[in-house]
């Protein structure tokens, strides 16, 4: 890849990990409430909640930031493909 596309695509990675990390934590959110008994996940430091509650939700966690952030880093790079002819990578 040039100089000129690569420093292109920097900015555009930045963005959407932000928004990606902002992304999955809404559906963290949203899953959680349909799941969980409260409205918030527990906070590790809670002693008022089971470790079973905490590290369910940290798993959780885990895994949908990481499928949100694949989704968004791929659609990422598939959009920077269209608009510059050549992978990002």
């Amino acid at each position: 890849m040039s100089a000129m596309p690569k420093a292109m695509y920097r900015p555009l990675s930045l963005a959407t990990s932000v928004l990606g990390g902002i992304a999955a934590g809404a559906v963290f959110q949203q899953v959680w409430k349909r799941l969980g008994h409260n409205e918030n996940a527990p906070d590790p430091q809670d002693l008022s909640r089971s470790s079973k509650e905490v590290l369910i939700a940290a798993a959780l966690q885990g895994a949908i930031f990481a499928v949100v952030k694949a989704a968004v880093d791929r659609a990422g790079a598939k959009s920077y493909r269209a608009l510059a002819h050549e992978n990002p990578m």
